[in-house]
């Protein structure tokens, strides 16, 4: 499974609208400093042949603190402490873990729960799509491991985040029930390693 996200905009809106999205996005940086939701997230071949469909919840905190508990089709747990991103693979009972500063490339929530947007991203805004504005998030680093990070909101809320990595395949998160500024237990970003787990430092 793989945890980068993307998509196509199309329908042209007029250029005020579309650059009020960039604004949204700098206001939830700045201002949404936790959350809660439900998602669904699509993966994307290259070719657009292949997809395959998961679910669970997000949650985060600023600074760098997120959780994905994806729960279908098989569970797998993604934790950022604040200083390193673990992954757990429940079937296999195996652990993996790297530093936040090297994660960004590898995981949507990083820019999301993040403090850094603007030092690290171009920022633009797109045309509206499915009832949502977006706004695009490109890497400013040469060697990113996606070419583009595109955050859509219905009203004032994240409902998707869309990422095409440098291989082409893209991801769609869409989330529902988005609770900005949710009482957010700090438990949840502390990872202990299962007993008997294989462990893996990237």
């Amino acid at each position: 499974m793989t945890k980068l996200l993307a998509a196509c905009l199309l329908t042209l809106v007029p250029l005020a609208a579309r650059a009020d999205a960039v604004g949204t996005l700098k206001d939830f940086v700045n201002n949404v400093k936790t959350g809660h939701a439900s998602f669904t997230q699509t993966v994307t071949s290259p070719d657009g042949a292949k997809k395959k469909t998961s679910s669970g919840t997000f949650d985060f905190a600023r600074p760098n603190r997120f959780r994905f508990a994806y729960t279908k089709p098989f569970e797998q747990l993604i934790v950022a402490d604040g200083e390193k991103v673990w992954i757990h693979d429940t079937d296999l009972n195996q652990v993996s873990s790297r530093k936040f500063s090297q994660a960004l490339g590898s995981t949507p929530a990083a820019l999301l729960a993040g403090g850094s947007l603007e030092k690290d991203f171009t920022l633009a805004p797109l045309p509206a799509r499915d009832g949502l504005e977006w706004a695009q998030a490109t890497p400013k680093a040469q060697d990113s491991a996606f070419k583009s990070v595109r955050i859509g909101f219905k009203g004032r809320d994240l409902a998707a985040v869309e990422i095409t990595d440098s291989f082409g395949q893209s991801s769609l998160l869409q989330f529902t029930q988005f609770a900005p500024n949710a009482p957010v237990s700090p438990e949840l970003f502390k990872f202990t390693v299962p007993k008997g787990a294989d462990v893996i430092e990237q």
